[in-house]
């Protein structure tokens, strides 16, 4: 066996922490923007200062649902999101059963994600916002890469889990 694939979990590891890093900075940078244009909403309504510009309702709209679908990413990665516990304190095999269970809900809705939102991209390819004239394929491709974050987040906890459940416990 080569370097590489012995430390190839190692190196996958590496690339979705580092991915996950990523993402938080994204996160954070998305909600500071996301105040720019809802405070230009506020005080175009409330003051005569600024005058009331349309294009700040639908770039609102399209930060705010990136803010969600990072988010929700982030969520998948830390298993915050979509993780409730039911089940008393189990063994580490039993809780790694589980957590597969559970993992595999997300993989079904990460799948649908992928393939609809692949769909949903494609429709809106060529179109563009009503009032900012922005690319609609800016907001509707936030649905298949959120899918595919949420698979390569899966698949590292998944394989972390059949480890455990199958084989070593880690």
């Amino acid at each position: 066996m080569s370097d590489f694939q012995a430390d190839a979990p190692g190196v996958w590891r590496r690339f979705t922490a580092a991915y996950a890093t990523l993402l938080s900075w994204l996160l954070a940078i998305t909600v500071a923007l996301l105040i720019i244009p809802v405070s230009l909403q506020i005080f175009s309504r409330y003051t005569e200062l600024i005058p009331a510009y349309i294009w700040t309702e639908e770039m609102a709209r399209f930060m705010f649902i990136w803010t969600i679908m990072i988010g929700a990413m982030i969520g998948v990665r830390e298993s915050t999101h979509f993780e409730v516990d039911l089940l008393p304190r189990l063994r580490p095999r039993g809780e790694a059963f589980a957590r597969l269970v559970g993992r595999f809900g997300v993989l079904v809705a990460a799948l649908v994600f992928v393939h609809a939102g692949i769909e949903f991209t494609r429709f809106a390819w060529k179109r563009t916002s009503e009032l900012a004239d922005l690319p609609l394929w800016y907001i509707h491709v936030a649905w298949p890469v959120t899918g595919v974050t949420w698979l390569v987040f899966l698949g590292e906890q998944m394989l972390g889990d059949l480890k455990t459940a199958f084989g070593r416990i880690e």
